[in-house]
């Protein structure tokens, strides 16, 4: 039997989920104590059920913590099968020791998921795909691209004057990837981080002028390394600028910034809840990729499939 359970981090999210698959959402108390400590119960049996937790590890810290108590308590309660789906996996940027002296938190979150109980993780583009290797069990990298290229495919741009922006060097292989499909320029802005979410652009490797570019990113937190990028590419001649993002972390005024950018549009998803809505931001849903994910994982169908644009 398979049930579907959200948390409290993007409950719309998992109601758009288990709409897709025609189903109603298991039942689950959470609540926190006066102290701040959560406490959840799951209010139907789940014993010997195939269960898929959503529940996305943006900040604050509380997200995660609630993520490992739902799966320890479904544990505790003889699920057959627990599977973590974690839309935006949090901590992601922080996969490596670049300075002396830091945790590698990425895999400490991995390795915390797999001691609380999960048999298995579903999530979306990662920050570093790497990642996938912390994980001592099975884990299933989706992408938001299926949904972010049939959007701009219904703006009709022009593909001689269209162009794909990577915003740093990594980024370059997801931007190479929409170049390929979109039969566009591709760009690529180099930069500098003198300090964390302080970025400088030096120079723009490609030719952006009289062309509609399309900036392609997997996250945007404080909007600051974005808008550099837009400033650079439209003093640089773009005529008309775009962004993609799958993940609107959009910490501190990052909307606001994004407002006074020179941009026509910013296309996320929805693997966190907006702040607010804004004219300049539009939300492309990512339930039905990950509803599509969760009944082949329980039919223990391949999901490969997933990966391919057919559209095309």
């Amino acid at each position: 039997m398979l049930k579907i359970v959200t948390g409290r981090s993007h409950p719309a999210l998992g109601q758009k989920i288990a709409h897709h698959l025609d189903m109603e959402l298991a039942a689950v108390s959470i609540r926190n104590f006066s102290d701040g400590e959560i406490w959840v119960k799951y209010e139907e049996n789940i014993r010997g059920v195939d269960l898929f937790i959503v529940q996305s590890t943006f900040a604050p810290a509380d997200n995660l913590m609630e993520l490992l108590l739902l799966i320890d308590a479904a544990r505790r309660a003889s699920a057959s099968r627990i599977t973590a789906v974690i839309p935006y996996f949090g901590y992601a940027r922080q996969d490596r020791k670049d300075q002396p002296r830091v945790a590698i938190s990425a895999k400490l979150v991995a390795n915390l998921l797999t001691t609380a109980g999960a048999d298995r993780v579903i999530t979306m583009d990662l920050h570093a795909p790497q990642l996938q290797g912390f994980f001592d069990i099975p884990l299933d990298h989706l992408y938001a691209s299926t949904v972010f290229l049939r959007r701009v495919l219904e703006l009709e741009l022009d593909p001689s004057t269209l162009a794909i922006a990577a915003p740093d060097v990594g980024g370059v292989k997801l931007a190479r990837a929409y170049a390929k499909r979109l039969k566009a320029d591709l760009l690529l802005i180099d930069k500098r981080r003198p300090q964390p979410n302080v970025a400088e652009v030096l120079h723009i490797i490609g030719d952006p002028a009289g062309k509609t570019v399309i900036i392609v990113d997997d996250l945007i937190d404080t909007g600051g390394t974005f808008v550099s990028c837009v400033t650079a590419l439209k003093e640089a001649g773009a005529q008309q600028i775009y962004g993609i993002c799958t993940h609107p972390v959009f910490s501190g005024n990052a909307i606001e910034r994004i407002e006074n950018a020179p941009i026509e549009k910013l296309f996320v998803s929805d693997t966190i809840p907006l702040q607010r809505s804004s004219e300049k931001i539009e939300v492309c849903s990512i339930a039905k990729i990950f509803a599509e994910a969760i009944i082949r994982t329980h039919n223990n169908r391949s999901i490969s499939s997933l990966f391919e644009i057919t559209d095309f």
